[in-house]
């Protein structure tokens, strides 16, 4: 039986996406098959399919796309204990392959998804909501009454770091462009600085104790946010690195997320009881796959899409 996939043969431009019909997997031992509700888009995607990340993440091609999933178990493997049949599952998988009608995931790797949502739209939530749960609890600590500055709040991952930086208790002041404004004051932010509109170290009312920095900056931009935290605060950054000046006082890293199925369903109790929202901007078809990643790396997208086969 064939499948649709959205798969790269070799590296470059988004023109090297296609649109391949390919036999549909079976699962391995340990494996479940998931029929694909939907993936989600995550800009990392694209400077992988560039060939920006080959000497980190060198990729055997033909590759298939598609990091987060949501869906159905369709087929059970040998071993693989935990679901039925039917079960709604997400996962975030290492491997990839969700960008397709069906894909072969570890049960290891996998949830329930949330219960309060569309299946597709809880696809938006294993990468991004990852990164930001380990970027607000585990590197940034944040804790009641803390002033936190998280620089990129309109796109995916900024949009759960500023829900779960306001779940911790602590004051957000968030960068957002006009496009995504409102959504960002939805999530939840106490303050919303218009980076297009004048330099955020102007605009701020005094320093923070920590900043999530989750977008690409020049090294200007990125010296200028670092005098902005406190002596003994913290910088966080899943972009570019913000180095502050030796004898600030700060703790800066850069940091990459790891797969934790506790957090992701730690994040589904919380979208469950309605304390997180998925704030999906856009579902597209498999074939808009290459479009997405075009606006992309344009700029031109804002919060979550979801793709869906």
């Amino acid at each position: 039986m064939k499948m649709k996939t959205a798969r790269i043969h070799e590296y470059g431009d988004a023109s090297v996406i296609r649109y391949d019909d390919v036999p549909r997997p079976q699962p391995a031992s340990g494996e479940v098959l998931i029929s694909v509700a939907a993936t989600s888009f995550n800009p990392t995607e694209a400077a992988l399919r560039g060939g920006l990340l080959r000497a980190f993440f060198p990729l055997d091609l033909p590759y298939t796309l598609g990091w987060d999933v949501a869906g159905t178990v369709a087929e059970i493997g040998a071993g693989a204990e935990g679901f039925t049949v039917g079960d709604r599952v997400i996962g975030r998988l290492d491997s990839a392959g969700a960008a397709a009608e069906y894909v072969r995931a570890p049960v290891a790797t996998l949830v329930t998804a949330p219960a309060s949502i569309p299946l597709a739209n809880a696809a938006a939530l294993p990468v991004a909501g990852l990164t930001a749960w380990q970027a607000v609890f585990e590197h940034g600590k944040v804790a009641a009454g803390q002033r936190v500055l998280v620089n990129g709040a309109g796109g995916g991952v900024g949009g759960f770091v500023t829900q779960l930086a306001k779940f911790a208790g602590a004051e957000v002041i968030a960068t957002a462009g006009a496009r995504s404004a409102e959504a960002v004051r939805r999530q939840g932010a106490d303050q919303v600085i218009d980076y297009t509109a004048s330099p955020v170290g102007v605009a701020l009312d005094g320093p923070v104790d920590t900043l999530f920095n989750l977008v690409p900056l020049s090294p200007p931009d990125a010296a200028a946010l670092a005098p902005l935290v406190r002596p003994g605060g913290r910088i966080v950054s899943i972009a570019t690195p913000i180095e502050p000046p030796a004898d600030a006082g700060v703790t800066a890293m850069h940091m990459v997320a790891r797969n934790d199925v506790a957090h992701l369903a730690a994040l589904v109790e919380l979208i469950n009881a309605g304390v997180v929202a998925i704030d999906i901007s856009e579902s597209r078809p498999l074939a808009d796959l290459g479009a997405i990643h075009r606006l992309s790396e344009a700029g031109r997208i804002r919060g979550k899409v979801i793709i869906v086969p």
